[in-house]
């Protein structure tokens, strides 16, 4: 990888006119953030965020489209001509924090700004006008050795935010850094500051991790081995099939294939309750046994619902190759063979219309399905009703 300093970045034009704009009003303007560390990794990025010695209202007076997505942080949102926005913050320092947010001060020079920031990797600015690069910590030599490394004292940038304990082994699974021995000492022994943070932040983490990780066994294995797994996930699988790194990755199916529990978990992060409930059919339908055969595909279809597909994705997940009755579940969706009561050709009026009241209906639908669930040549509406005719 190359150096930093000999290293030029391509800046998308939209972000460059912000820039241009700072800097033709007198304010320092440079490119920082995640953006420009994967641009030196050789990722292409276009989200590159702007750190400006401008105060907040200095920003939103200079550009005519602005959102204030964390104006008490001094970040501005600047809207380009396609309204995509772009975050412009300004130089700060943090003033006290409480291990879950900061309250920040500004009017600081930009390598006291690099200087509160988690690893050094992300401690990196870049002026796309010019050229010029600030690294104060060594960020880009600490990428070009795969190493992460915190900015300054390790435990202190813990201590600032816990959330940065979790970023680390999620960079680290992303990227294939080792993790500088005295950064994971210190992650280590400051882990039980996790506990205070926020579920919806460790969900958020724990999603983006399973999401990018290059290996989603050693994001496992980081996750056990800092103590963040005891906390926040108990039951974390601690043997991981290579299978479960294939892309795309599915968050949600991946934390049912890897916790026990995992409804209750997902509960627990604050997930969606689409989330959950997805989670909780996934578990029930994991373990119902099911033959090649046509029938027994439809009956299971009619057992799993909507969490077919999910089901179907995970066995390949957990075992690197499709379930054996995957065919025969294709085969019932191509001929279209009815699998729910709402497939039936007969409805619920149909039977009212026949005389029969209450559960009578629920149960005479329940019989008609497992009669086409064995033969679905029979899902006719006359030959339904004849099926519940006494006999002559």
């Amino acid at each position: 990888m190359p150096r930093a300093r000999s290293t030029r970045v391509h800046v998308p034009a939209e972000v460059l006119q912000i820039v241009e704009a700072l800097v033709a009003a007198g304010y320092e303007a440079w490119c920082v953030g995640g953006a420009l560390r994967d641009s030196l990794l050789g990722e292409e990025q276009s989200d590159f965020d702007v750190a400006t010695s401008a105060t907040p209202d200095q920003v939103r007076s200079l550009f005519s489209r602005t959102i204030a997505v964390g104006e008490q942080y001094g970040t501005i949102g600047v809207l380009d001509r396609h309204r995509r926005l772009h975050e412009v913050t300004t130089f700060r320092r943090d003033v006290s924090t409480d291990g879950r947010r900061a309250v920040v001060a500004w009017g600081v020079s930009l390598e006291d700004d690099l200087a509160r920031r988690d690893f050094t990797i992300n401690a990196i600015a870049y002026q796309p006008l010019t050229g010029e690069w600030r690294d104060p910590f060594g960020g880009a030599d600490d990428l070009a050795a795969r190493v992460l490394r915190a900015v300054g004292t390790p435990a202190e940038r813990f201590r600032e935010d816990y959330l940065r304990i979790l970023r680390a082994v999620r960079f680290a699974a992303r990227f294939g850094l080792s993790i500088d021995p005295a950064t994971w000492d210190a992650a280590c022994r400051e882990s039980p500051g996790l506990a205070g943070l926020s579920a919806e932040r460790v969900r958020d983490e724990w999603f983006k991790g399973l999401r990018t990780a290059a290996d989603v066994g050693e994001l496992v294995r980081l996750w056990r081995e800092v103590g963040a797994a005891a906390i926040w996930l108990p039951g974390l699988a601690a043997e991981v099939p290579p299978s479960l790194s294939k892309r795309p990755r599915d968050p949600v199916l991946l934390s049912v294939a890897l916790l026990d529990g995992s409804g209750d978990v997902l509960r627990r992060l604050r997930a969606s309750n689409a989330e959950i409930a997805r989670a909780e059919a996934a578990e029930a339908g994991r373990d119902m046994p099911v033959e090649a055969g046509d029938e027994d595909a439809r009956r299971w279809l009619a057992r799993v619902g909507g969490a077919a597909d999910d089901l179907l994705q995970l066995w390949e997940l957990s075992r690197g190759t499709p379930a054996p009755w995957a065919d025969a579940v294709r085969g019932v969706r191509e001929r279209r063979e009815p699998t729910a009561r709402k497939d039936l050709a007969v409805t619920g009026g149909d039977l009212l219309a026949r005389g029969l009241r209450g559960p009578a209906v629920g149960d005479a639908l329940d019989l008609l399905l497992d009669r086409v669930l064995h033969d679905p040549s029979l899902n006719q509406r006359d030959t339904l009703l004849s099926l519940l005719e006494p006999p002559a």
